[in-house]
C-alpha cells in the first residue's frame, strides 16, 4: 500500500472514531510504529490531524478551523465530483450565491460559459477566480474580510443580503448531522451563511462525507432548510437515509 492511501484510510479513521492509536494502526496496516508516525506528521503538516500521545486525533475535535488552503488540499477528487455534480442544479440563467469555502471554490472554477449568470459571493478567493469571466455579473459582498476562510462577514455583508434573492444558493459547512444540524467553528460565518438560505429560493449543500456526523461551535441551519445534499459516495448509506428522511434529496457522486 502507497503512503498516501494509508494516510488517506488514517484520516478516515480518526474523523471516524475521533482518534486513532499509533499501535493499532501498525497492526492493522503491518508496518511499524515508525511508519505510522510519519504518517501521522505528515497528516499535522497538512493541517487535517493534530499528534497527542500515542496518537493522533483530527483538528475537528479539536475545535480548530483549517484555512482554506488546507482544506483545498483534502478530498480533493471528492470535491472535484460534487463540483460537477453541482452544475446540474444551476438554473439556465439567473442567479445565484456561492458561499466561502473549498468545495464553492471548485464550483466557481467550472461555472459554464455558455450562459450568463449572476453570482454573488462572500468568498474572495472565488471572486478572483470569476473576475477574467465576461459572461459573469460578480456581485462581491462587502465586510470584514476573514484571512483564515478569505470569507467577508459582519454587517456589510449582512445587510447586502437583506436585499438580496437568489435562484439557487450553494452553502459549505464544516460539520452536519441529523441531531444539530449544520454547524461551523465562526459565528460571524455562521450568520452569513443563514442569511444566504434566506435569500435563496432554493438552497444546495456541497459537502464531502467526512463532514457528516462532525458538530461545531456555532449551527447556522437544519437539514430540512436545504432542498439538496451533494457529497460522495464514501457516505454510508445508511447516513444517507437518515438525511434524506429530513427532507433534502441526497446525491451522492
Amino acid at each position: 500500500m502507497y503512503a498516501e492511501e494509508r494516510q488517506r484510510l488514517i484520516l478516515e479513521r480518526a474523523r471516524r472514531d475521533g482518534r486513532v492509536d499509533v499501535a493499532l494502526l501498525a497492526s492493522e496496516f503491518e508496518v511499524t510504529y515508525e511508519t505510522i508516525r510519519r504518517d501521522l506528521t505528515a497528516l499535522e503538516r497538512h493541517g487535517v490531524l493534530r499528534r497527542v500521545h500515542g496518537g493522533a486525533i483530527p483538528v475537528e475535535r479539536l475545535g480548530f478551523e483549517p484555512t482554506l488552503t488546507v482544506r483545498d488540499s483534502v478530498m480533493t477528487q471528492e470535491k472535484e465530483r460534487i463540483a460537477k455534480a453541482a452544475l446540474m442544479e444551476l438554473p439556465d440563467d439567473g442567479a445565484i450565491l456561492l458561499d466561502a469555502g473549498s468545495t464553492t471554490g471548485r464550483l466557481a472554477e467550472q461555472l459554464p460559459t455558455d450562459r450568463e449568470l449572476t453570482v454573488v459571493t462572500n468568498s474572495l478567493s472565488i471572486a478572483f477566480t470569476l473576475t477574467p469571466r465576461t459572461n459573469i455579473n460578480l456581485m462581491l459582498l462587502g465586510g470584514r474580510l476573514r484571512t483564515r476562510t478569505q470569507a467577508t462577514v459582519d454587517s456589510w455583508a449582512l445587510q447586502a443580503l437583506e436585499e438580496t434573492y437568489v435562484d439557487v444558493a450553494f452553502i459549505g459547512t464544516n460539520g452536519v448531522s441529523v441531531e444539530r444540524g449544520l454547524t461551523t467553528p465562526d459565528t460571524a460565518e455562521a450568520m452569513v451563511k443563514r442569511a444566504m438560505i434566506r435569500s435563496s429560493r432554493r438552497a444546495v449543500l456541497l459537502a464531502d462525507h467526512t463532514k457528516v456526523g462532525n458538530d461545531h461551535f456555532t449551527r447556522f441551519a437544519t437539514v430540512d432548510d436545504f432542498d439538496c445534499l451533494i457529497t460522495d459516495n464514501g457516505l454510508a448509506d445508511g447516513l444517507a437515509d437518515e438525511i434524506g428522511a429530513l427532507g433534502p434529496r441526497v446525491v451522492m457522486v
